[in-house]
């Protein structure tokens, strides 16, 4: 399904006209002559939306949302960020959006980026699928546009191929109860939102190709720091978050000359682009456009943008289609792990950590035709094996399948969070608080056993729905009273940290920052929750040293 047509409507209802702060003779004129609302509220000042009518008064018109009576939540969906990505506007840089009169509804989810079927696990809520799906929303407690609440933006996970702002695992309302102004965006995916092209790079004002959907997350943060005051939030105090590709996402912006000025505090849950995803060159980015571009039997840019959406998403499908982030001059202006090293990044507060199985054992096992862990060592690292089995010993973790767990978690993307939080840690000028996330899922609801596929720990992406508070929105899984205390505990550390860039509070565990004191610790996240000193520095050392030489 595809959605194209702006979703506002040219009046307001009748009956709120009473809530309009104008005199009363006027208002009696206003329903005798009955104006055309949009011509009453064109002339009222931004200052006269109230939040207790559910409207909000952006840079480019009113929006009318919906309020939640038992949670006293207003909620605001679809808003448009930027324009329509279409026709002209596919690969550019986010174009401004038009200004509408009237009002603007905002009760619907706003179409997700074009994208497959990639992962079960996610559940939309959005209209459809569309590239014109640059869309945000909005959850807030507050009841007028002065009170200056702490903003959380949420970047959603997917790899880059696929996620949307629609799914209720990310859904605000939870976080807004604790007080904080909540948003999740939409950004361009795949093709849509990576490629680049050797036409595309002359074409732009910036010599850049690639690299739109971080754009449209930039443009998003912008379109905060302009109008989140409107919903009660504050533009000074925004702190962003997101877990896999939305991590890596996080320390995207963090590293960009265009938005580290935009933020006040960062959350990361399992990625970074220092190892996981990292970006490649302009030049070998290009050639990988190039190549697509043939495949998909187009020679030019032209002919690329003529294909529809669809024919485009279906050419991603085939073997060899990639999308790197691009190290562009523009939006990342050099090798992220350089930009960190010199304390370049955002120097803000950052909460960072990941999960005890990101990544299931046996696909370092598959390496060796046994099931041997050595061998399997020694397939994967060569001539470097000896160093790996000094760190990653079966003889001090007898638990092989355990060992060949932490191994591939670590290859995903615990060390290339483990990068970020250390480098963070040192030229960031901020504490940094890592966790290690070691809660299980409970089993799911079925008639049916479950397979047994050796899944003892914190799954990849696992821990969303706990950290933002979303437990009752997923049926999948027979939730207990240890998985909602888990949650309670994690989203109470989370609020914490985006009103105050500590964790820290009452009736909490104490969270050391990673960063302070001698010992570096990190925070285990479990039914019972403490710090703990750092464990296997020694890895993540060596895996830092191989990805040195590449």
């Amino acid at each position: 399904m595809t959605h194209t047509t702006p979703r506002y409507s040219p009046r307001i209802d009748r009956s709120k006209i009473d809530a309009i702060p104008l005199p009363r003779s006027a208002k009696k004129f206003m329903k005798l002559k009955l104006l055309p609302a949009f011509f009453i509220l064109a002339a009222l000042p931004l200052s006269a939306a109230k939040l207790t009518d559910n409207l909000a008064a952006t840079a480019n018109g009113l929006v009318e949302g919906t309020f939640n009576a038992d949670t006293q939540v207003h909620a605001f969906k679809g808003i448009p960020f930027a324009a329509p990505p279409v026709g002209e506007f596919r690969w550019c840089e986010p174009q401004p959006v038009k200004n509408w009169t009237g009002t603007r509804k905002a009760d619907k989810f706003g179409p997700r980026a074009m994208q497959r079927p990639i992962f079960g696990d996610m559940v939309f809520r959005s209209d459809g699928v569309s590239e014109d799906c640059l869309y945000l929303n909005v959850w807030t407690p507050a009841k007028s546009n002065k009170e200056h609440l702490p903003v959380l933006v949420y970047f959603y996970g997917g790899g880059f191929q696929a996620g949307d702002g629609s799914e209720p695992r990310y859904d605000g309302e939870s976080m807004a109860r604790k007080g904080i102004v909540a948003v999740t965006v939409n950004y361009r995916l795949n093709v849509f939102g990576f490629l680049a092209h050797p036409e595309l790079t002359a074409e732009s004002p910036h010599h850049a190709s690639g690299n739109y959907g971080l754009l449209d997350q930039n443009a998003a943060l912008q379109w905060v720091r302009k109008n989140i005051a409107a919903f009660g939030g504050d533009p000074k105090k925004v702190t962003i978050a997101g877990e896999s590709a939305g991590s890596i996402s996080v320390s995207a912006q963090m590293a960009s000359p265009l938005s580290k000025h935009l933020i006040a505090g960062a959350i990361g849950e399992s990625g970074s682009l220092l190892g996981a995803l990292p970006p490649a060159p302009l030049v070998e980015a290009e050639k990988m456009g190039v190549k697509f571009a043939t495949n998909s039997g187009a020679a030019s840019l032209a002919e690329l943008r003529a294909m529809s959406a669809q024919q485009l998403l279906d050419a991603t499908a085939k073997p060899g289609a990639r999308f790197p982030m691009t190290i562009d001059g523009y939006f990342l202006t050099q090798d992220p792990v350089a930009t960190f090293a010199a304390g370049e990044q955002a120097h803000v507060p950052l909460l960072v950590g990941w999960n005890s199985e990101e990544m299931n054992g046996w696909t370092v096992l598959s390496q060796s035709p046994a099931g041997i862990f050595t061998e399997a060592v020694r397939k994967l690292y060569g001539d470097h094996a000896d160093e790996a089995l000094k760190v990653y010993s079966p003889v001090t973790t007898p638990d092989v399948h355990q060992l060949a767990t932490e191994l591939a978690g670590d290859r995903f993307i615990a060390f290339s969070t483990w990068k970020w939080s250390d480098l963070q840690g040192r030229t960031g000028g901020k504490p940094v608080f890592r966790y290690y996330y070691s809660h299980p899922r409970p089993p799911m609801f079925t008639d049916k056993p479950e397979k047994d596929f050796s899944v003892h720990g914190a799954v990849h992406s696992a821990e969303i729905e706990y950290a933002l508070g979303n437990l009752p929105g997923n049926k999948v899984f027979a939730w207990t009273k240890d998985d909602y205390h888990v949650s309670e505990t994690m989203q109470a550390y989370l609020a914490n940290f985006v009103k105050t860039g500590n964790p820290n509070g009452p009736g909490l565990p104490e969270w050391p920052a990673a960063n302070r004191g001698s010992q570096i610790q990190f925070m285990r996240l479990d039914v019972e929750s403490k710090a703990e000193p750092e464990r296997h520095r020694d890895r993540y050392l060596f895996l830092d040293q191989l990805a040195g030489k590449k």
